[in-house]
């Protein structure tokens, strides 16, 4: 791999989904072997609204239906994260550096029995609801600082 600042980031969604406590969804991906956990993300596809693609990926990911969230809040940029120099040619076919993610804050207004993680392609092979502030500690080191950057935005919308 050459220079990994020369390639694009890959344009992509991601949703904080609350519960009814205010508890945040994560879930432990199947790929790694880390006891790392995240929120429902992934790349968009091409021409598709970020909004949608937040909730096609959580569908995706999580077997939620879309009408089952209410969407309460957009970021207002979109963030960036750099994958560490050892992935950047293994993920996505070397194409890209890292992500740049729309985030949504939503409202599930289901209950834990919507959750499917045995969906089409599994992404994750456990899931929970965790309070907020833990959010930055379960995530992979080379994520952190954006879920701090997310948590500190979308913090104040809900109680």
């Amino acid at each position: 791999m050459n220079d990994p600042t020369s390639l694009p980031y890959r344009p992509a969604a991601a949703i904080m989904l609350l519960n009814s406590e205010n508890r945040v969804w994560v879930g432990q991906r199947r790929d790694s072997t880390l006891e790392a956990w995240q929120m429902p993300q992934g790349g968009l596809d091409e021409g598709e609204e970020p909004e949608a693609g937040a909730l096609r990926e959580l569908q995706e990911e999580t077997g939620i239906a879309s009408h089952l969230v209410e969407i309460i809040a957009r970021s207002r940029q979109e963030l960036l994260y750099d994958l560490p120099a050892d992935l950047v040619g293994k993920l996505w076919k070397g194409r890209y550096r890292g992500q740049r993610q729309h985030w949504f804050l939503g409202r599930f207004l289901g209950t834990d029995t919507d959750v499917h993680l045995d969906t089409a392609e599994p992404e994750f092979r456990a899931w929970r609801w965790v309070a907020a502030e833990e959010l930055p500690h379960l995530i992979v080191p080379f994520k952190r600082t954006l879920y701090e950057s997310i948590l500190a935005e979308f913090r104040p919308l809900f109680p």
